[in-house]
């Protein structure tokens, strides 16, 4: 019987989740701000609403270490939490613009070459 150790499945896939509030008081609080939402965006990450975005990953592995990349970006001040998913739970969320319900992201039909 072949292995399915590496089989992506929805249970494997993981979404990261980076929810922040940062100052935007000062004109050095709002450039730190644009260079973390720049930084989230350039490393794969979508707006799923203000200062919450989402990410993709094939493993819990892999979610660790952009993590760990997110972690070593954070700006001096704010609040910042990052949540990790199955693409199954994520699948069960609930997506409402106004009354009317939308889908949700889906996970990139290429993971990672490498």
């Amino acid at each position: 019987m072949p292995r399915r150790e590496f089989a992506l499945c929805g249970y494997r896939i993981m979404w990261l989740m980076v929810m922040f509030d940062l100052p935007v008081r000062t004109a050095q609080h709002r450039k730190d701000y644009a260079r973390f939402r720049n930084f989230l965006i350039e490393s794969g990450f979508s707006m799923l609403q203000l200062s919450v975005y989402a990410r993709c990953c094939p493993s819990e592995d892999a979610a660790a270490r952009v993590g760990q990349s997110i972690c070593r970006r954070l700006p001096p001040e704010g609040n910042i939490r990052l949540l990790t998913v199955t693409d199954r739970q994520f699948a069960k969320m609930q997506n409402f613009v106004g009354k009317k319900r939308k889908p949700n992201e889906r996970p990139p039909r290429q993971l990672e070459l490498f």
